[in-house]
């Protein structure tokens, strides 16, 4: 869905999407959800609300496929790119929610997508207390505990036991 800046009246606007969104690494089980508000001072573009999205992904200890469910809190401020043209210089923590539009639009598919990509666990787990898989056999270890022996030692320093022995 893409917004024209100057159709963006004085009091602002307020954008209920409901949309599917493609992502590459990220499935998601349904649209996604979201009330927002679009507010122009100037050039900027000022957009604040939620957004709710129900995400499939596969557990990174244990390998279970889980759903969890999005709710993150939208506070964005857009500038003109024009603005940022020429300058170079890290980013500071309260310039971590400011991004750019181009040619008088704004594209809120784009705003959607990075905001669910930047709220994706790295490595997602299906419960905190997950035990993950046994490195021997592969059971699941929130199913039950397996018969491995987990006592395996490295066969370089074998020879230090027979050392201790005497």
């Amino acid at each position: 869905m893409k917004i024209v800046i100057a159709d963006i009246p004085d009091e602002g606007l307020e954008v209920d999407i409901e949309e599917r969104v493609e992502l590459e690494d990220v499935s998601l089980s349904g649209p996604v959800i979201s009330q927002l508000s679009l507010n122009k001072v100037a050039a900027e573009i000022i957009i604040t609300g939620r957004l709710k999205a129900k995400m499939e992904l596969q557990c990174s200890r244990c390998l279970t496929d889980f759903r969890q469910d999005l709710d993150i809190p939208v506070n964005v401020v857009y500038h003109p790119v024009e603005d940022a043209v020429g300058e170079r210089h890290a980013l500071k923590d309260d310039e971590l929610d400011l991004g750019f539009y181009q040619g008088g639009e704004l594209d809120l598919q784009e705003l959607l997508t990075e905001q669910i990509l930047l709220n994706t666990q790295m490595k997602p787990l299906c419960s905190e207390g997950c035990k993950g898989i046994c490195p021997k056999c592969g059971k699941d270890l929130n199913t039950g505990q397996c018969n491995c022996s987990l006592k395996e030692i490295d066969p370089r320093l074998e020879v230090l036991k027979n050392f201790l022995g005497k």
